[in-house]
C-alpha cells in the first residue's frame, strides 16, 4: 500500500489531492509541527532530511513534490493528468511542475519568514529585525512577488491552465504558490485570471476529499 508521511498545514496536501485525482488507494501516516512550525524529528526515520511530503511505495521512499508527481504520474496515471510527450504542452508541464518549488515558493517563504522572524526576536532586538525585516520586503521580496503573480497572470491569458486546456498535474503543483500568494501577497487584487484558476481548482471534488482526508491547512479556503 502506497503510503504519504503527510505534514500538516504542508505541501503534502497536493500528494494526497493528486492521488485523490488518479483514484489510487493510500494510506496516510500524519505528522504534526511543533510550537516552532518545524516537522518533527520522527520524520527523520523515513527520510534523511526529515522534511514533507514523502511516500513509501513499493520498496521505494521518494521525497520532493515535483518527483513525487513526476513518480505518481507516471507510475498510476495512464496518461492522465499530463500532455501527451513531444508537444509544446508537456514543454510548458514540465516546466511549471518544476517553477513551482525552483523559482515560485522561495519568495513566498521568504515573505513568510520575514513577517513571523521580528515576534520571535528577543524583546530588545525586536525593533531592530522589524525595522530590518521591513526593509527586506519592501525592496526586495515584495517587488519580487509581483512579478512572478504578474507573469501567471500574463500566462493564463494564453490558455485556462498552465499547461494548456487541460487541467494536468503541473496545475496541482502550482495550487501551493497560488495558495500561499492568496494569502500572504495579495493575488487577489490584479489578478483576476490566477484567482479564477484557484477556484476553479478548490472546486474539484478531488481537492475536497484531501482535505477530509488530509485535514485542513492555512490556505484552504
Amino acid at each position: 500500500m502506497l503510503i504519504v508521511h503527510h505534514l500538516n498545514n504542508s505541501r503534502s496536501q497536493r500528494v494526497l489531492w493528486l492521488l485523490e485525482e488518479l483514484e489510487v488507494p493510500y494510506e496516510i501516516v500524519c505528522y504534526q509541527r511543533g510550537s516552532d512550525l518545524l516537522a518533527p524529528r520522527e520524520l527523520r526515520a523515513i527520510h534523511p532530511l526529515g522534511k514533507s511530503p514523502v511516500i513509501t511505495d513499493n520498496g521505494n521512499t521518494i521525497a520532493e513534490s515535483g518527483a513525487i508527481v513526476e513518480y505518481l504520474v507516471e507510475t498510476y496515471g495512464n496518461g492522465r493528468l499530463i500532455p501527451p510527450p513531444k508537444t509544446p504542452e508537456r514543454l510548458r508541464y514540465t516546466y511549471w511542475l518544476h517553477y513551482a518549488e525552483g523559482s515560485a515558493m522561495p519568495p513566498l517563504v521568504q515573505k513568510l519568514i520575514f513577517t513571523v522572524l521580528p515576534g520571535r526576536a528577543p524583546a530588545i532586538l525586536r525593533p531592530l529585525f522589524k525595522m530590518v525585516m521591513v526593509q527586506l520586503l519592501k525592496n526586495i521580496v515584495d517587488p519580487t512577488l509581483k512579478r512572478h503573480m504578474a507573469f501567471w497572470e500574463g500566462e493564463l491569458q494564453n490558455s485556462e491552465w498552465f499547461a494548456g486546456d487541460q487541467m494536468t498535474a503541473a496545475d496541482i503543483q502550482m495550487s501551493f504558490p497560488l495558495e500561499a500568494a492568496n494569502s500572504r501577497a495579495g493575488l487577489a487584487d490584479g489578478h483576476p485570471k490566477a484567482m479564477a484558476l484557484l477556484a476553479r481548482l478548490q472546486a474539484r471534488p478531488a481537492y475536497k476529499r484531501a482535505l477530509e482526508r488530509g485535514g485542513p491547512y492555512a490556505f484552504a479556503r
